[in-house]
């Protein structure tokens, strides 16, 4: 299968720029944040929370509900200011 990649142009998800206001607001480091997602199951290592924040990696649908339960803040305010 071929694997998603990205150019300077392109990204690979739509809630990296919100996912890290969320953290910072909540004073987190990237690492804080992953060890709070592996209490619930959830393992995203923090360079994978830092390629997510920067648009590189994708998402799974696992992974936002994980975020939006440690962070407290449904999945819609994660899609907020995005033009459609």
């Amino acid at each position: 299968m071929k694997r998603l990649t990205t150019t300077t142009t392109q990204k690979c998800n739509m809630i990296g720029s919100r996912l890290k206001q969320f953290r910072q607001e909540q004073k987190l480091s990237q690492q804080a944040l992953s060890d709070r997602l592996e209490t619930e199951a959830v393992y995203i290592c923090r360079d994978s929370i830092s390629h997510i924040e920067d648009g590189s990696r994708t998402v799974t649908n696992m992974e936002l509900c994980g975020l939006s339960k440690v962070l407290e803040k449904p999945i819609e305010d994660f899609f907020d200011d995005i033009p459609y």
